[in-house]
């Protein structure tokens, strides 16, 4: 027996054990088929799922980077809705503004509107890339040329008063109104130039004629005082020694801006008011002065300085307010000369009244907040002459009406140092057309000035010469005819103490006078031609005592006469600390101590 048959031995009764068996076996059979099937379905379905997991680990896969890219736009978005929100917000005109400027008349709710659509404005212009801009930029030049041709129409009516009337109050005119809405002009300059040009002229225009016709009006008025009292120049040689002037030192307050108050129009109708030259000059320049540098200022502040646009990120709170960059000083550079005369208030109208107080220190810079430019000054220079040019012709025919024929010395002087200290004030209020103007003034006076003291040394020359004409002469009381012509080395005796009395009175009043006129210690003008004068009335003094006699009684007249003159000089002046007056006390003291020594000589010579 083989192994194998060793290994399965099968029994009789073990067959019929497996036959009965045999159904189990082919249920297990079965189930071990069914199981296999499942297995397979099992394998075929994990396959399956496989590929289906691989899939949605695909679609995963896909969606996380689709995620990723949308939170990466997220992102951007966030960072752009800020200046994409700013600039919606700047490029945006509301309702309310738009309704403004359609709807309502030029008033005080113009002015945050119109500054409002105006940032806007700009920022259309500058974003003109953006389709947004794009887009408001034909509605945004629809409500540009409303604007302008609305602000012009409201200018020109503010402007109308100017010009219909010499009454308007100027001053409320530029400060409580025009200046209120600057700002409404300064959009018509940077949007709308021709128009803010255009308003210039027109300004211009009524300006003129509110200032010619209120000045020709007082300087007319002027002129009657002025033909009241007549005042000639006479020399000193030519004066009768009865008849010499001394200077009224009230008179020289007139030299000065701080002082009486100014001459009023109306005062001219009374015929019995009288103001000496001096006054009525000081009266048409400080007038002058106060209007034309209050108006170049208001020019300068008004026309030719511009606001700079303001934007979200800076301070609103000056936008309503028309001197919000103006100086604290503005309101009282625009308080023309008020008078207190009699409670009047102008001498012409409201805004050309004066006092004789000068006006607080304002320049340009403290209007605008920084100088203006040479290109700014020369439009406002321009702007201005377009406006006083006639009120200067006035001035300049009514200065020549006191230069022509001249008046005597002293005024002349005084007039002279009115317009330097006229000058200084306008410089410090830098206003250079009206320094210009005054300075050509001032020119005119000097050589008049040097003309007759020119004469008055020529006179004093002539009588020492004895040259002098008959008509000098006859102001010598008569005794012209007597000093003869042509080389006469000697006084006649027809001139007499009284007329060298009369001389030195004019030469004394002459010069102190001019001490307390001139505050500087050396001044060539001045103190040049007294000194000639001083030389020539020496030389007359002692010519003259040559005709006395004795040597005795000559220089006994020449102390008397240096005795007479050192008096005047130091009781006819109250400027003793002038370094010029105490070297012209030392001179002739000098010349009567000398002389006396001689007298006292003499006197010892003749006892012994």
């Amino acid at each position: 027996m083989s192994s194998s048959e060793n290994a399965v031995s099968i029994t009789p009764g073990s067959e019929f054990s497996y036959r009965e068996r045999a159904n189990d076996f082919l249920e297990l059979h079965d189930q071990v088929q069914t199981s296999v099937n499942l297995l397979d379905n099992l394998e075929s379905f994990l396959s399956t799922f496989q590929d289906d997991l691989s899939a949605v680990s695909s679609q995963i896969s896909d969606l996380q980077n689709r995620s990723k890219g949308i939170d990466s736009r997220l992102k951007t978005r966030k960072r752009i809705e800020k200046p994409l929100s700013s600039l919606i917000s700047d490029i945006a005109i509301s309702p309310q503004t738009a309704r403004t400027i359609l709807d309502t008349d030029v008033g005080e709710a113009w002015i945050p509107a119109v500054q409002d659509f105006e940032k806007r404005l700009e920022t259309i212009k500058s974003r003109g890339r953006v389709k947004a801009a794009r887009d408001l930029g034909d509605v945004a030049e629809g409500l540009r040329i409303v604007a302008a041709t609305k602000l012009r129409i409201f200018f020109n009516a503010l402007f109308r008063p100017i010009r219909a009337s010499v009454t308007t109050n100027m001053q409320v005119v530029q400060s409580s109104v025009l200046m209120k809405f600057k700002p409404l002009y300064v959009f018509l300059k940077r949007q709308v130039p021709n128009v803010a040009l255009e308003l210039q002229r027109s300004y211009a225009s009524a300006a003129r004629v509110y200032y010619e016709t209120g000045f020709r009006r007082y300087i007319r008025s002027l002129g009657y005082v002025k033909a009241r009292t007549v005042e000639k120049y006479e020399s000193i040689a030519a004066i009768s020694s009865d008849k010499v002037p001394e200077p009224d030192q009230n008179r020289f307050k007139f030299a000065k801006i701080d002082g009486p108050a100014v001459t009023l129009a109306y005062i001219a109708d009374d015929k019995n008011h009288k103001e000496p030259l001096e006054a009525i000059l000081r009266s048409l320049l400080l007038v002058f002065m106060d209007n034309a540098t209050s108006e170049y200022a208001f020019i300068s502040s008004f026309f030719i300085e511009a606001e700079p646009i303001e934007t979200e990120t800076e301070n609103h709170g000056s936008l309503n307010s028309p001197f919000g960059l103006t100086s604290p000083m503005r309101s009282g550079f625009f308080e023309r000369r008020a008078s207190t005369q009699n409670g009047s208030e102008a001498p012409f109208d409201s805004s050309m009244s004066a006092t004789g107080s000068p006006l607080p220190t304002a320049t340009f810079g403290s209007f605008g907040g920084a100088p203006i430019s040479k290109d700014n000054q020369a439009s406002a220079d321009s702007l201005w002459k377009q406006a006083l040019e006639p009120v200067m012709e006035y001035c300049q025919t009514f200065v020549k009406s006191i230069l022509e024929p001249p008046p005597p010395l002293v005024p002349l002087l005084t007039c002279i140092r009115l317009t330097e200290n006229v000058l200084a004030e306008v410089q410090r209020r830098s206003c250079p057309p009206v320094e210009s103007f005054i300075f050509l003034l001032r020119l005119q006076m000097w050589p008049v000035f040097q003309k007759l003291m020119s004469e008055n040394v020529d006179g004093m020359k002539k009588i020492v010469d004895g040259t002098g004409n008959t008509g000098a002469a006859s102001y010598l009381g008569g005794f012209g005819a007597a000093l003869g012509v042509g080389g006469a080395t000697t006084l006649t005796s027809k001139v007499t103490d009284a007329t060298i009395q009369g001389m030195s009175k004019g030469y004394i009043g002459l010069f102190n006078a001019f001490v307390a006129l001139t505050e500087q210690e050396e001044e060539t003008m001045i103190f040049s031609n007294l000194l000639r004068m001083r030389q020539e009335l020496v030389k007359l003094i002692v010519k003259h005592s040559a005709t006395k006699g004795d040597i005795a009684a000559q220089t006994l007249a020449q102390a008397a006469m240096y005795s007479f003159i050192l008096h005047g000089l130091t009781r006819g002046t109250s400027q003793t600390a002038h370094p010029k007056a105490q070297q012209e006390t030392a001179h002739w003291s000098n010349l009567d101590e000398e002389a006396k020594r001689k007298v006292v000589s003499m006197s010892q010579s003749i006892r012994r």
